[in-house]
């Protein structure tokens, strides 16, 4: 399981030196064999110090980050949702992500010309989502159409036409889907359906390099007003540095951040930002040959997450031996946390924890 984010914006906002930069600061496409990677698709590992920790414990031959993908989602035009540019091709992008990171234009610059001749982040915030409503209005439109004749003969399906036309009814006063509140019955109806507007959003307000560090400028404020309505998240960063910090050896980063005054990349917060927004943890695994994390959905079960490293871990389930992070570090060995105490033996009903370290008991 991988977080895949979206990177869509208007032209000349910055959204191609921050995918440049995170293309630059990923891992080869060989390391994960089973991805399918295409040249508009950059690999990027998710920061967790824990890892490190763990193997020096552990004396491991390699670490294995959870990644994160980011699309570069291009050739959006006022238009977009009737197929102008490359409209189509944009929109179908979109469905397949699992957030969208908005870029939006926060600095001043003569040197640089905006699209539309004035520098207004909200009107470009208001630009593509106008284009994503009109597309799911669309979209619902069909799905009410054709659910009409289904709901005739059967109770079900008219259930399901109740909650496609409250749907419609929202978009149709210029709302989003995911600012619709349904009830948990409702919203198993629109499962799989992935409306571009149900799409959690995190605004990236690009700002220049030399307003790294001061207080917000007044139009960044105004995409955190935005954001508020429609309680999207807003991570603050400056393409440019990203791009610059792409370009260092790890040392160097740290010096180039510490002469900043800032302690994390923006990349790393977009992440970090991206992976809570969406529900999502890690646990652990430790030992000679890797320390690994694995990105699952918080709720899931020792089953379920033994299920994602692979399908027979899930099927032939046993148990899991279970330490905390904490007390894996404090203890330092698997022996040492068994004879503590520290180490439990957790059943199929367990709900995993965020930093379990953990070994899967299987047969099939």
């Amino acid at each position: 399981m991988s977080l895949a984010i979206g990177i869509v914006g208007l032209p000349n906002v910055g959204k191609s030196t921050l995918f440049n930069a995170i293309t630059k600061s990923g891992v080869e496409a060989s390391n994960y064999p089973f991805c399918t990677i295409d040249p508009n698709v950059g690999i990027v590992p998710i920061p967790d110090e824990r890892l490190e920790v763990l193997a020096k414990i552990s004396n491991t031959e390699k670490i294995v980050y959870a990644i994160t993908e980011f699309v570069d989602i291009a050739g959006l035009v006022a238009g977009a949702s009737k197929g102008e540019g490359l409209g189509n091709k944009f929109l179908s992008h979109i469905r397949e992500v699992s957030a969208i990171a908005h870029v939006v234009r926060c600095f001043e610059d003569e040197n640089v010309v905006h699209v539309n001749g004035i520098v207004d982040p909200v009107n470009d915030i208001e630009i593509i989502n106008t284009e994503l409503l009109l597309s799911d209005l669309s979209t619902a439109e069909k799905i009410v159409s054709n659910q009409v004749k289904k709901a005739k003969s059967d109770k079900g399906e008219a259930e399901k036409l109740e909650v496609y036309k409250k749907i419609l009814e929202h978009l149709e006063k210029g709302l989003q889907v995911r600012t619709l509140k349904l009830e948990d019955e409702e919203a198993k109806h629109i499962k799989g359906m992935s409306f571009l507007t149900d799409k959690k959003v995190i605004y990236v307000a690009n700002i220049s390099e030399d307003e790294i560090g001061k207080p917000e400028n007044d139009l960044v404020k105004k995409v955190k007003e935005y954001a508020a309505k429609t309680g999207d998240e807003v991570v603050v960063i400056s393409a440019k540095i990203e791009s610059e910090l792409s370009e260092l050896s790890d040392e160097d980063k740290k010096e180039f951040m510490s002469d900043l005054g800032i302690e994390e990349t923006g990349l790393s917060q977009l992440i970090k930002k991206s992976f809570s927004l969406l529900g999502l943890q890690t646990y652990l695994t430790t030992g000679k040959k890797e320390t690994r994390a694995w990105t699952i959905k918080i709720g899931m079960t020792g089953p379920q997450a033994a299920g994602v490293i692979h399908t027979d871990f899930e099927r032939g389930y046993i148990r899991a031996n279970i330490i905390s992070y904490d007390d894996f570090v404090a203890t330092g060995s698997v022996v040492k946390a068994r004879e503590v105490g520290k180490l439990r033996q957790e059943g199929k009903e367990y709900v995993m924890q965020d930093g379990d370290v953990v070994e899967f008991l299987f047969n099939v």
